[in-house]
């Protein structure tokens, strides 16, 4: 079986909507706008490229990075690996970054039932809150920026439900500011 990351950067106050930018949101492009750039900070980032086996988006994080993402060269390991989005509306793939659409979690558990390599979930947040309501997700990876943004969309669920804990697998603070917190579910 494969695991599943949810992978994001967030704010100290738990917002990770639009950390690029993205008209549709005030804060857009606080990543950029509250730290000091620190490579060593996207260390992570990096090594999802490396270990991660499939990247899986919902649909309004695909029909964002589609344009864009091919053309980037940090995200080569990205664009080399197999991408799914989870969507019961799209109808088809953007033919600039190909893509496998799934119609339901169902779909999802049913990949993530194969074997290979993790599977990296980005932006998503939606997606992300759905994914861990229904118990698939195994590890998050988030990166905490030292920011308080007020509101905006967040990846964890709000709706009722019971405790899940997290086991810390790797911690780190940058000289910027930023926090490495990979987080483990248990279960």
């Amino acid at each position: 079986m494969r695991s599943l990351i949810v992978s994001t950067f967030i704010s100290a106050d738990g917002v990770a909507q639009s950390p690029g930018d993205d008209a549709s949101y005030r804060n857009a492009g606080w990543t950029f706008r509250s730290v000091e750039f620190d490579p060593a900070a996207y260390e992570l980032k990096g090594r999802e490229q490396e270990k991660s086996g499939a990247v899986l988006l919902g649909r309004t994080s695909y029909e964002l990075f589609a344009p864009v993402w091919p053309s980037m060269d940090e995200f080569a390991g990205y664009n080399a690996m197999p991408r799914y989005v989870v969507s019961t509306s799209l109808r088809h793939d953007d033919e600039r970054w190909p893509a496998t659409i799934l119609r339901s979690l169902d779909d999802v558990a049913a990949l993530k039932a194969g074997d290979g390599a993790p599977i990296i979930v980005h932006g998503s947040l939606r997606l992300a809150r759905s994914l861990a309501e229904a118990g698939l997700v195994d590890r998050y990876h988030l990166l905490v920026f030292p920011v308080l943004l007020g509101e905006g969309a967040r990846p964890f669920s709000e709706s009722p439900h019971p405790a899940l804990k997290l086991t810390v697998a790797e911690h780190e603070v940058y000289g910027n500011g930023v926090q490495k917190l990979v987080y483990d579910v248990e279960r």
